[in-house]
Formats: structure tokens, C-alpha cells, sequence
């Protein structure tokens, strides 16, 4: 089983697999993307709404991981539902091919070359340029704004 992502429609993304997506993905997309959602639906795709569980797994490890930040509320949608099928997750969006990752989700990158190692973000002030392991808003020492930033 696939579970495919917003970008799978708009490339066009092909494959003899059973697959399956969730309600968001068809919000999201809007011509002749939805209508490809809606073909696919009507020819068997399964339309995955994916239990709270799995959901607050997802959340916990993309706080781990330093990514929930950065995925919306249908990215982890989608990764919790590749994660309860025991699906691949089919996407080019590199947070959630590190939150897969970490979940131990196969990915099936489209039209990017996919992640080569999860990473886990560290977080630094853009006052004092101090960092942390902990995702926050502002820096517990002087208030500043955090960004996300690469520990290598």
C-alpha cells in the first residue's frame, strides 16, 4: 500500500499498488488535481482518516526530530496513515521523510531525491545565538526568536 501525498497528484505520480490518502490532501488541491483525487478515489483508492493514537505518535516524534514546526496539520495526517496501514509514504517533503524516518515508515520520494539520514534540529537565538535541544518560541535567556537550524 502507498499513501500518497499532495505532490503524488500534482506529478502525476503512477503506481500498480493499492493506495491511499486522507480527506486534507483533497482540500488541498484544486483543478484538475482534485478531479485526479477524485478519479483515483472512484477507481479504488482508499481515503484514510487515521486514529488519534497514531496522530500523537506522529506529533511526538516530530517533536523529537525537531520538524513539528514545520508540518501542517496534513502532513502528519498522512505520515500517521502510512505509519497505521504499515504503508510508503510517497512524498518529496523532506520533514516528513524525517519523521518517517523515525517512525520507521518506508518513503517513496517523487520527483526530489529523498533524505539520506534523519536528522534532529537544534534551535538557535537569533539575540544571544545561544542553542538548544528544545523546540521553542523564544530563547529562555534573553527572549529572542529561535530558528530552526542544522547541527553539522
Amino acid at each position: 500500500m502507498q499513501v500518497l501525498d499532495s505532490s503524488a497528484f500534482i506529478h502525476e505520480y503512477r503506481t500498480e499498488e493499492p493506495t491511499a490518502s486522507v480527506p486534507e490532501v483533497h482540500e488541498e488541491l484544486s483543478g484538475g488535481h482534485a478531479l485526479r483525487f477524485d478519479a483515483m478515489e472512484g477507481s479504488g483508492m482508499h481515503v484514510h482518516v487515521p486514529a488519534d493514537d497514531a496522530i500523537r505518535r506522529v506529533r511526538r516524534a516530530a517533536r523529537e526530530s525537531g520538524d513539528a514546526d514545520v508540518l501542517s496539520e496534513t502532513d502528519v495526517r498522512l505520515v500517521a496513515s502510512a505509519f497505521e496501514l504499515d504503508a510508503t509514504l510517497v512524498t518529496d517533503d523532506y520533514a516528513m521523510q524525517n519523521v518517517a524516518e523515525r517512525l520507521d515508515v518506508a518513503v517513496n520520494p517523487i520527483d526530489r531525491e529523498g533524505i539520506t539520514e534523519e536528522r534532529e534540529w537544534l534551535f538557535q537565538c537569533a539575540g544571544c545565538g545561544r542553542t538548544f535541544d528544545d523546540e521553542a518560541d523564544r530563547c529562555p535567556v534573553c527572549g529572542s526568536d529561535l530558528t530552526r537550524k542544522n547541527p553539522s
